[in-house]
């Protein structure tokens, strides 16, 4: 999925994408319909991982979440970020980026176009809401240290 596509998604939404300066302490916002970026995001690949958060936002969010001290408030976050992660880099897309030859965590933030920290989260994420490893048709995706192996019968 490219930040176009996630733009357009967010469009279709009826979701307004601005880009400034003055939300200081974040990369990004969602309120009422309009999602801010910052404008100090260097890249396309930066946007992208912070816009599909904030599109997470709008399915799963509700409220004011900005004081993160709040259990309530950090729940509706890892949700959102959940949403993000899993829309943008799937399992299906970890087995396709091995069968294209992948073998590293450099080249596949690079494959799937996000920045190697957002990587890191996601792969995070899927060991948080896995365990080690997960089954998924006839492969096996071990999250620590990054793995696929597909299973013949």
């Amino acid at each position: 999925m490219t930040y176009e596509e996630l733009v357009l998604e967010a469009e279709n939404e009826g979701i307004e994408i601005l880009e400034n300066n003055r939300i200081v302490g974040m990369k990004g916002l969602y309120v009422d319909n309009t999602i801010t970026l910052n404008s100090n995001l260097k890249t396309t690949i930066e946007k992208k991982c912070i816009l599909a958060e904030e599109l997470g936002h709008h399915y799963t969010s509700f409220g004011n979440i900005i004081d993160q001290s709040k259990v309530p408030n950090r729940k509706q976050e890892r949700k959102a970020r959940a949403w993000g992660y899993e829309r943008i880099v799937s399992i299906q897309k970890l087995i396709d980026a091995s069968k294209y030859g992948i073998r590293n965590k450099y080249e596949l933030a690079e494959y799937i176009n996000v920045t190697e920290e957002y990587l890191e989260n996601v792969l995070s994420y899927y060991k948080e809401k896995y365990g080690l490893y997960y089954q998924f048709n006839n492969h096996i995706i071990y999250f620590d240290p990054l793995a696929v192996y597909e299973k013949f019968f």
